[in-house]
């Protein structure tokens, strides 16, 4: 196995964040400075900073997030972090993406950097699907705007996929997008004047939240 796969396999990053950690110096192995594209040989010995490295297993988690909950380590405030849904043996497992606090829904969980990477980075454009409800329907023109033409916000113009949930409701939709920026959903619909009060995502890329109940957990396969 080369050094920087099994450095971004125990810490979670990427290949290219884990050459970026070699490059630094603060890597030995077998007690030597490691050097970018060594490859390790059974029974050679890693330390970071002079700690220590076992190689960990891939694991993949598939979390339903509930409401009220933060993606983050650390809890802001009285908020709870995903990881008290967590047993220990899931702890050291970085969330993929984020959901905010007031959003659902489907939140994946790895220790390997390099699916973390093609699940967000942009170049690798992965689907997802997300159920809206608004506090008011949705009005055509607007509807038009968001779907054909894009809303400007702040960062560039936001363009959704958009999908009435039933054909004489015009306050949930099924939204469908393959970026990530940061609340563009919400951003969007309160661009047009709209709140949104119920978020929940139900695809990402290959993966799908199905029948997993809320706060529940199951580990999946790599896809």
């Amino acid at each position: 196995m080369r050094l920087n796969k099994y450095l971004a396999t125990n810490f979670g990053v990427s290949r290219r964040e884990a050459d970026e950690l070699i490059a630094s110096g603060k890597v030995l192995v077998n007690g030597k400075v490691a050097t970018i594209g060594r490859q390790l040989d059974e029974g050679d010995a890693v330390s970071v900073a002079g700690r220590q490295i076992q190689l960990q297993s891939l694991r993949y988690l598939m979390l339903n997030k509930p409401r009220g909950y933060v993606c983050s380590r650390k809890s802001q405030g009285d908020v709870p972090t995903i990881y008290a849904l967590l047993p220990a043996k899931y702890q050291q497992l970085k969330s993929v993406g984020r959901l905010d606090k007031d959003s659902s829904g489907l939140i994946l969980l790895t220790n390997d950097g390099d699916f973390a990477f093609q699940m967000t980075h942009p170049k690798f454009v992965k689907t997802k699907v997300y159920h809206v409800k608004l506090d008011r329907e949705l009005a055509p023109l607007h509807q038009q705007m968001i779907a054909e033409f894009g809303v400007e916000l702040s960062d560039g113009r936001s363009k959704l996929g958009l999908m009435r949930l039933t054909e004489e409701n015009r306050q949930e939709w099924e939204v469908t997008m393959s970026e990530g920026r940061n609340r563009q959903i919400r951003r969007t619909f309160e661009a047009l004047g709209y709140k949104v009060v119920d978020l929940e995502r139900k695809i990402f890329g290959p993966y799908l939240l199905g029948d997993l109940a809320t706060g529940q957990y199951i580990e999946i396969d790599k896809k």
